[in-house]
C-alpha cells in the first residue's frame, strides 16, 4: 500500500508530532511506501499575517503540491493529521479531485473549537459545541485574540457549509470513545468515525526498584501545572520528579521534594518511568489520548490522573491507577499520600496497566487496526473499531 501523509508540525513539537513519525515508521516497518506532505509552523515567520489567514481558509500552495505528489507518488489513501493552518482544508478537495480516498485523524478539538481544547479561563468550556463558534470569537479563545480567533471560526464553518468535514473525508479516526461522542455531538457523522488509540513500541522494561512520582510533559495551564505545584507544597518534600518545560517553569521552583529535569530524551523518559512508583497526570483539559499515558503504561507505571474526559475512560480508577477530582490540589495530594503508604498496591495496579498496554496498545495490534481502516476505505466499506 502507498500512504502519503500530511501534517503541518509545530513549533513546539509535542506528542502530535511524535504519533505522525511513529506511525509512518511502523507501515515502512510492513513494507508500505509512505510519503509525508509536511509544513511547519516556522515558516509562518516569513508569510504576512494577511496571506496567513487566507491559507487555513484555502491554500493553492497546498492544491498544487499535493496534485504534484499525487501524480508523482501515486498515493492508495492519504492519512491527514493536522492542516492549520498552512496546509488548509484545500488538500481534502485536492485529494477528492484525484478520486483518493481521504483519512483524518482527530488530535484535538480544532473542528468544533477554535481554541482546539474546550478550555476557557481554567475551565472545561463547550459553548461552541455543535453551534456556529462565534461565542469562540467574542472571547478570543484561541491567543486571546479575536481576529484569529475568527479566522479559524470563518474556516471551520465554511467548511462546514461547503461540505468538506462531512463529504470529502471517507474516515475519521477518533482516539477514544469519549472523543468520538464529542465529535459526534458536534455534528460529525457518525458513521465516518471509527476509534484507534495511540500506541507506542515500548523497549524491554527490566524491573526495579521504584520510588517517587513522575509529571511528564508541557508545562503549560492546560496539563494542570498550577495543580501539580500546589499538591506538591501540600505533601511536604514527597519525592516528584517533573520532566517538561513550558511558560509555567517559574511555579514548580522553590518546591522541597520537587526536581525539575527539564527536557529529557525518549530514553531517558522510559528509564525514569521504571523506576517511579506513579505517573502525575493532572490535565483540566479532554486530553484526546496522550502518548505519555501509554508509555506509562507500557513501563508498568500506574497513573494518577485527573478524573476528567478521557482519562476516566482509560484509567481504570484503583486497578490501573488513581482518579482525583480535575483542579482539586488537596484530592490529589490525598492521592498520592496514599500511593506513598501504600507502595505494595501501586505496583500491582502497575502490573495491571502493562497487561492492558500488552492487550490493547502495543505496535502490533495499532497497525492492524489501522490498516483495517485503510483497507475499508478503499474498499467503501464502513468498520467500527473500539479499543
Amino acid at each position: 500500500m502507498r500512504v502519503l501523509v500530511a501534517h503541518n508540525f509545530y513549533q513546539q513539537a509535542g506528542g502530535e508530532d511524535a504519533v505522525v513519525n511513529t506511525e509512518m515508521d511502523m507501515l515502512r516497518a510492513h513494507g508500505h511506501d509512505v510519503e509525508i506532505y509536511g509544513r511547519t509552523n516556522d515558516d509562518i515567520n516569513d508569510i504576512p499575517p494577511i496571506k496567513v489567514a487566507g491559507q487555513t481558509f484555502w491554500s493553492r500552495h497546498t492544491s498544487k503540491d499535493i496534485a504534484n505528489l499525487i501524480s508523482s507518488f501515486k498515493p492508495d489513501i492519504i492519512h491527514i493529521h493536522n492542516t492549520f493552518p498552512l496546509i488548509s482544508p484545500s488538500i481534502y478537495w485536492a485529494a477528492a479531485n484525484a478520486n483518493i480516498p481521504l483519512v483524518q485523524t482527530l488530535h484535538n478539538f480544532r473542528l468544533l473549537c477554535p481554541q482546539a481544547m474546550f478550555l476557557r479561563d481554567g475551565n472545561v468550556c463547550e459553548d461552541c459545541l455543535g453551534n456556529i463558534p462565534w461565542r469562540g470569537v467574542m472571547h478570543g479563545c484561541y491567543r486571546d485574540s479575536k481576529s484569529q480567533t475568527a479566522v479559524l471560526a470563518g474556516m471551520t464553518t465554511a467548511h462546514n457549509i461547503i461540505g468538506t468535514w462531512h463529504n470529502k473525508v471517507a474516515r475519521y479516526i477518533a482516539l477514544n470513545d469519549f472523543c468520538r461522542q464529542k465529535f459526534i455531538a458536534g455534528g460529525l457523522p457518525a458513521k465516518l468515525i471509527a476509534v484507534k488509540p495511540n500506541f507506542v513500541d515500548a523497549p524491554t522494561i527490566a524491573e526495579t526498584a521504584r520510588n517517587g512520582f513522575l509529571f511528564v510533559g508541557r508545562l503549560s495551564p492546560e496539563k494542570g501545572i498550577s495543580t501539580l505545584a500546589a499538591a506538591a507544597k501540600l505533601l511536604n518534600n514527597a519525592p516528584i520528579c517533573v520532566a517538561g518545560v513550558g511558560e509555567q517553569s517559574a511555579l514548580l521552583e522553590n518546591i522541597g521534594g520537587l526536581e525539575n529535569l527539564g527536557k529529557l530524551s525518549s530514553e531517558a523518559i522510559f528509564s525514569k518511568m521504571a523506576a517511579s512508583s506513579a505517573l502525575i497526570m493532572p490535565s483540566i483539559w479532554y486530553e484526546n489520548f496522550p502518548r505519555t499515558l501509554v508509555e506509562s503504561f507500557a513501563c508498568g507505571l500506574p497513573v494518577i490522573a485527573s478524573h476528567i474526559g478521557a482519562l476516566a475512560e482509560l484509567i481504570e480508577d484503583g486497578e490501573t491507577g488513581l482518579l482525583f477530582e480535575a483542579g482539586n490540589a488537596t484530592d490529589l495530594a490525598n492521592k498520592m499520600q496514599w500511593a506513598l503508604k501504600n507502595p505494595e498496591k501501586m505496583r500491582q495496579m502497575g502490573q495491571k496497566a502493562r497487561a492492558l498496554y500488552q492487550a490493547k496498545y502495543t505496535l502490533k495490534q495499532n497497525y492492524s487496526q489501522l490498516i483495517a481502516i485503510y483497507e475499508a476505505v478503499i474498499k467503501k466499506k464502513f468498520v467500527k473499531l473500539r479499543i
